[in-house]
């Protein structure tokens, strides 16, 4: 564990204008079969595991397992083939379907019905590599992010949580790609707290896009661009639950910073880069989490293979770097909450495991036991 103090670990940005506060494995199954469900130890709670099936070492689909929520003990529960290259998963409000990213270079996005392990169908996203999807909150869209050829997409969901099709694909053609980059690669595609707004992270054109989603025929208008400092690549931007403020990971120039939120605009205004919390060798930060109460955040940081804990100040305003943690595995390339927040979950791409960390009172991390075996795990999605 490291330490890191001083005003150089801090940043404030300024406040938005006020407004107020918003109140074994598994054979597929189509939709004509139906699978009984696998039976879970008493008190453990579902955990799927996004992997790559094309890779080397790779896993043959999305993992399931189950964690035992005072422990953070993790056991398996076989393997949903089926469906290629489930890099990022998501789960609709209601906990009854799960989505996942097929990245490849016909990209797709995928449901599945968890309880009897049914396939509901896939759907083209109009891009490349996608590797990022969420759920609107009021459960009817679908939003997936592709990387590799710099767009993002919109799919319906109907009342099984099947995918329609694509109602909206829109290409970040501009700005032009930022230092070192090729092109555009939308890497993350995700909603506002208030829900007004739907935000794209894209780390080649270093550029934060907010679009309005028409909530009836599910189109995109863009309505405001935040770019970052050139060849940041942003990844990844996660908010604290005041909605007025937000924290973005740099991919390519390992530093985070603070961004100011203006709810009725979707205007978002990044602030000046700061640590990672990173040693001298390379690292890529990958994602940030933020304590429900937003007292605390987190960043995984792959190559220094840490997680830096945050003190959140000033009402979101300032991250205050506290320590960083070892994440007891290789290239943490997504980390998660348990849905009480007691747990914190780290997919660790390179050494194939998951981390389990008990989330202290003080925010503190207390890593849970020995690391559970996953193959190339990428995502793990505790439910």
């Amino acid at each position: 564990m490291s330490a890191v103090t001083g005003a150089a670990a801090t940043a404030v940005v300024p406040a938005p204008a006020r407004t107020p506060e918003p109140p074994g494995s598994a054979a597929p199954t189509t939709a004509g079969e139906r699978a009984r469900p696998p039976k879970r130890p008493s008190g453990t709670r579902p955990l799927y595991l996004g992997t790559y099936t094309s890779g080397a070492n790779g896993g043959t689909g999305i993992g399931l397992a189950a964690y035992d929520p005072v422990s953070g003990a993790v056991t398996g529960q076989g393997v949903l083939t089926g469906v290629p290259d489930p890099s990022y998963l998501a789960v609709h409000p209601d906990g009854r379907t799960l989505y996942a990213v097929d990245e490849r270079a016909d990209g797709g996005v995928t449901a599945i019905r968890p309880a009897d392990r049914t396939v509901l169908g896939t759907r083209s996203t109009g891009g490349a590599g996608p590797c990022h999807l969420s759920v609107h909150p009021g459960g009817r869209w679908l939003l997936s992010a592709n990387y590799t050829s710099g767009s993002v997409a919109v799919h319906p969901i109907d009342g099984s949580g099947a995918l329609g099709e694509r109602t909206a694909l829109v290409t970040h053609s501009s700005p032009p790609p930022g230092p070192g980059q090729q092109g555009p690669h939308a890497h993350q595609f995700t909603t506002s707290p208030d829900g007004g707004h739907v935000l794209a992270v894209d780390l080649g054109t270093d550029t934060v896009y907010s679009y309005r989603l028409d909530e009836r025929t599910g189109r995109l208008d863009e309505v405001s661009r935040a770019g970052t400092r050139p060849g940041a690549g942003p990844r990844h931007l996660t908010f604290h639950p005041g909605g007025r403020y937000a924290y973005l990971a740099h991919e390519v120039d390992d530093t985070v910073a603070v961004c100011a939120y203006d709810p009725p605009s979707g205007r978002l205004t990044v602030g000046e880069p700061q640590s990672s919390g990173s040693g001298a060798g390379t690292n890529y930060p990958a994602q940030f989490l933020v304590t429900a109460d937003g007292r605390f955040a987190y960043l995984a940081n792959r190559g220094d293979n840490t997680l830096a804990r945050y003190a959140v100040e000033a009402s979101g305003a300032r991250l205050r770097l506290l320590d960083t943690v070892p994440v007891a595995g290789d290239f943490p390339r997504q980390i998660a909450f348990s849905p009480d927040g007691a747990l914190l979950f780290a997919a660790n791409q390179r050494s194939g495991t998951v981390s389990v960390f008990r989330v202290g009172r003080d925010g503190s991390l207390r890593l849970a036991g020995e690391p559970f075996a996953s193959p190339v795990a990428v995502c793990a999605l505790p439910l």
